[in-house]
């Protein structure tokens, strides 16, 4: 086991290291005072991608390693959290830039333009995350090769009625993303983002993160391969090296996501890809990508519901923190507090993605997502891509503008979440008592902490 473990991250690493060396004749050298002579800041658009392609890759292998190997010690829903948040830290990053440009050219053309990309982006990458992945990882799991023996998939009669079945213990993250899709919806009353909205959205945040962590370790999960030979070593040497693989993951990924998509940017307007449409599409796409191969990874170790439970919390972030801390960014650019403005048509990009997410809250209710279900998430967010591509391109002419379509979709996302959680009413109450009960069990003190078997 020793040396396949190590055969792995060895192969991990590798695929990092030219994209490390690239970086260090680009950025730090050159940050430092030193000129690095040679062919490393003259690659080409498509020799970029596939450099920084893979070092994403090899990243996110490190990142699963590090997250499975962590559960050893932390709460398994920390563990997530926290591989969440790396994973997707460079859709962070762009976003950022976006609103410290809104800040810094406050009151241009250019700085309405930079919120509005701000908006757009973090819009586009929060239905990405539930358009493609979650509905793509929910097909990919009941489809799969070896499905019939992974514990999370159940054979249903009926057409295309095969479930997933998602861990019962994500309940209190679906809570939590559902009081921040609920807020999302107020958003754009105020015509920005403003300092209410980071106060409830990263305060909902932290307390997720408090409950978890006061949350028990969970009973020890059979490993296999990497993470069953890490967790075999020591504590401090075992939390040495997961605190190692979480930094140079993460380092990996927050600089080589940015070059990767900036580099598909290109590609794409090259062949004719409007630029706004590549920034809200293509762009986050790229910086879901580490997101999206770790959750692969685990599904495809028939780890299915620790997959989901990543996209989850994904979502959860995202949806709380992205879009809290843009106003920070944005008044710090500024030099005061400052709302980071947006228009009409990024009102209604929260409000379709608002409208999705509850969609999608309504059909993990019970704690399955069926074939049926996933194919309507992913039929839906293709559908209202492909449609806004085809007018925007004036490739297709309807009696409605792409804002109009915006509107429309919201709309029937909306009308059938509510109509799913009407019909799961009862699995909806449930799911509230047990995210109640955890947060009492999370407070509980002394004698008042419930007893497990072993006590």
């Amino acid at each position: 086991m020793r040396r396949q473990a190590l055969r792995a991250i060895g192969v991990a690493v590798a695929l990092t290291v030219p994209w490390v060396v690239v970086w260090v004749a680009t950025s730090v050298l050159p940050a430092v005072g030193y000129a690095v002579p040679g062919p490393f800041g003259d690659l080409s658009t498509v020799l970029t991608v596939v450099v920084s392609g893979l070092s994403v890759l090899g990243a996110a292998f490190l990142l699963a390693w590090a997250a499975e190997t962590a559960e050893k010690d932390v709460p398994r829903a920390f563990a997530i959290a926290v591989l969440a948040v790396l994973a997707v830290a460079p859709e962070y990053a762009v976003d950022a830039l976006y609103a410290w440009n809104a800040g810094v050219y406050a009151g241009t053309e250019r700085g309405i333009e930079a919120g509005n990309l701000a908006v757009a982006n973090m819009t586009g990458a929060n239905r990405i995350l539930i358009g493609i992945g979650w509905a793509g990882i929910a097909l990919f799991t009941v489809f799969r090769r070896g499905s019939d023996s992974d514990p999370a998939v159940e054979k249903r009669s009926g057409f295309l009625a095969d479930v997933v079945t998602i861990d019962r213990d994500i309940g209190l993250d679906i809570v939590f993303l559902l009081a921040a899709t609920a807020w999302a919806f107020l958003v754009p009353l105020n015509g920005g983002i403003d300092v209410l909205d980071m106060a409830f959205l990263v305060g909902l945040y932290v307390a997720y993160i408090v409950i978890i962590l006061r949350g028990d370790v969970d009973p020890a999960e059979e490993h296999v391969g990497v993470p069953a030979y890490l967790q075999s070593f020591p504590k401090r040497r075992r939390v040495a090296t997961v605190l190692l693989l979480f930094a140079y993951s993460g380092l990996m990924i927050f600089t080589a996501v940015e070059p990767f998509a900036h580099g598909l940017e290109e590609i794409g307007q090259s062949i004719g890809v409007p630029s706004f449409f590549m920034i809200q599409w293509i762009a986050p796409l790229a910086s879901e990508s580490p997101e999206l191969i770790v959750v692969l990874y685990l599904v495809n170790k028939a780890r299915s519901t620790a997959g989901f439970n990543a996209l989850i919390s994904s979502k959860l972030n995202q949806w709380t923190l992205l879009i809290g801390t843009l106003v920070v960014v944005h008044s710090i650019a500024l030099g005061r507090y400052g709302v980071l403005s947006f228009d009409q048509r990024q009102a209604a990009e929260i409000w379709i993605t608002a409208a999705q997410s509850l969609f999608a809250i309504a059909i993990l209710v019970n704690f399955e997502i069926s074939v049926r279900e996933a194919l309507a998430l992913l039929v839906l967010f293709v559908s209202q891509v492909l449609i806004e591509f085809l007018l925007i391109r004036e490739l297709l002419v309807l009696p409605v503008t792409s804002h109009d379509l915006l509107l429309v979709y919201s709309a029937v996302y909306v009308l059938l979440g509510v109509a799913l959680l009407a019909a799961r009413w009862q699995s909806f109450r449930g799911l509230l008592r047990q995210s109640t009960g955890t947060v009492s069990d999370a407070f509980a003190t002394g004698s008042d902490r419930p007893r497990s078997s072993d006590d």
